[in-house]
């Protein structure tokens, strides 16, 4: 039994913020139903290369994109342009516990599908709204997207190399503030879940990209707000620990670059390293043996521990800083992440027999429950491929209802 079996979500959402919510709650075992426009589904399903192959070689219609983020899930063509689309929506929300939606504010009043209109025939339901901005405020109306959220919320002002050697704005490499969104959401659904369960009452949750944004600056944050100044980009290095960062080391096999990751994070650790190093005097100068001292001497300790990297090649490095328990690491590329054992052994891909690719692999989810496993499905492989399937199971609808409703392309 999975931790969420017997919840079901009335999934509205498409690219990545929303799905990435309801793709974490249908892991957890709730029954997702995937509504989708009739003819073209969820934009990701066309967002590539790269498409899935079929057995000859040959692209499909099914981009990796789409796939990554819709797991466990069943499909539903519906269109919810249409009156006929919006009483289907209207129908299946009495049979659903959750209602997911990320559509412009005001879309939803418009299709009769908004919280008020959906409450007065599930009083139990809880209404995610998933935006750029949120319901309220100035903004509310625009829409906002991942990477102009990045720049709004702060991120890319404070991610990419230090501006003094010629850095500048710099995004994340994915597209954090959707995903960010969509844990939070889940997270915010499940408590709503538990109120409606005490209590009998749903309520809206209203997910907003720029608060999570804001939210996520995190330490950087509080920093700007207890002291008013002003942080900036410091590339690979950490604002508050020193320690904390990429060096190079010496040259590869090959004679190209090669860096890892120094993640000294207490005094204790500074020693150690220092002792591999072999300047330990390093750790009793007045100037770096406590880390708020080594952050003001940033520019000292620095260059200093930049010629001492550079002395050892990585191997070398990493097996010595590991054997003395100091926090260091590689930079992988991707193949050499789906490589590593032990992302091996934490099952970290899952393996699928797809309709069109018999060994189809993906990245799995990284929660692992003792009692209640997540669920390991296929993202629905066909568009509107549960369609028939969920209206006769839910709403009892027979051949001819849903003949009809494809005549009107409602679905």
């Amino acid at each position: 039994m999975n931790s969420l079996q017997g919840i079901r979500v009335l999934d509205l959402s498409r690219v990545l913020a929303g799905p990435w919510c309801t793709q974490t709650l249908a892991d957890l075992g709730a029954d997702v139903i995937k509504i989708e426009r009739p003819g073209t589904g969820d934009d990701t399903r066309s967002w590539g290369p790269p498409f899935l192959k079929d057995r000859e070689g040959n692209d499909t219609a099914e981009a990796a994109y789409y796939l990554g983020t819709n797991r466990n899930k069943r499909s539903v063509t519906c269109d919810i342009a249409q009156a006929a689309g919006q009483q289907l929506v209207r129908e299946l929300v009495g049979h659903c516990d959750v209602f997911v939606e990320n559509f412009k504010v005001g879309d939803m009043a418009r299709y009769g599908l908004d919280y008020p209109s959906l409450k007065a025939l599930n009083p139990r339901l809880v209404y995610c709204s998933v935006t750029g901005f949120g319901q309220t405020g100035p903004y509310s109306e625009r829409a906002g997207y991942d990477y102009a959220i990045q720049g709004m919320g702060g991120l890319m002002s404070i991610t990419g190399e230090r501006d003094d050697i010629g850095g500048g704005p710099q995004k994340v490499g994915v597209a954090v503030a959707d995903l960010f969104t969509g844990m939070y959401a889940t997270v915010a659904i499940l408590a709503a879940l538990r109120h409606a369960e005490r209590t009998g009452e749903g309520q809206v949750v209203d997910m907003a990209l720029l608060d999570t944004q804001v939210a996520m600056l995190a330490n950087l944050g509080a920093n700007y707000l207890v002291s008013g100044k002003v942080p900036g980009r410091a590339g690979n290095a950490h604002q508050n620990i020193v320690p904390y960062q990429v060096f190079e080391v010496a040259a590869a096999p090959d004679g190209s670059k090669d860096h890892l990751i120094l993640a000294v994070g207490n005094d204790g650790q500074f020693a150690k390293f220092c002792d591999v190093a072999a300047r330990p005097e390093l750790a009793r100068d007045a100037r770096f043996a406590k880390n708020q001292d080594r952050v003001r001497n940033r520019a000292v300790l620095v260059p200093v521990l930049e010629e001492v990297m550079r002395a050892r090649p990585k191997a070398g490095w990493l097996a010595a800083l590991e054997k003395a328990k100091v926090p260091c690491g590689a930079i992988n590329n991707l193949a050499e992440v789906f490589a590593d054992l032990h992302v091996q052994e934490r099952g970290m891909v899952d393996h699928w027999t797809h309709p069109m690719e018999p060994q189809l692999r993906l990245v799995a989810s990284p929660m692992k429950l003792s009692a209640t496993p997540v669920r390991t499905d296929l993202p629905p492989p066909l568009l509107g491929q549960h369609t028939g399937e969920v209206l006769r199971e839910l709403l009892d609808l027979h051949e001819d209802r849903l003949s009809e409703l494809k005549a009107l392309k409602a679905i």
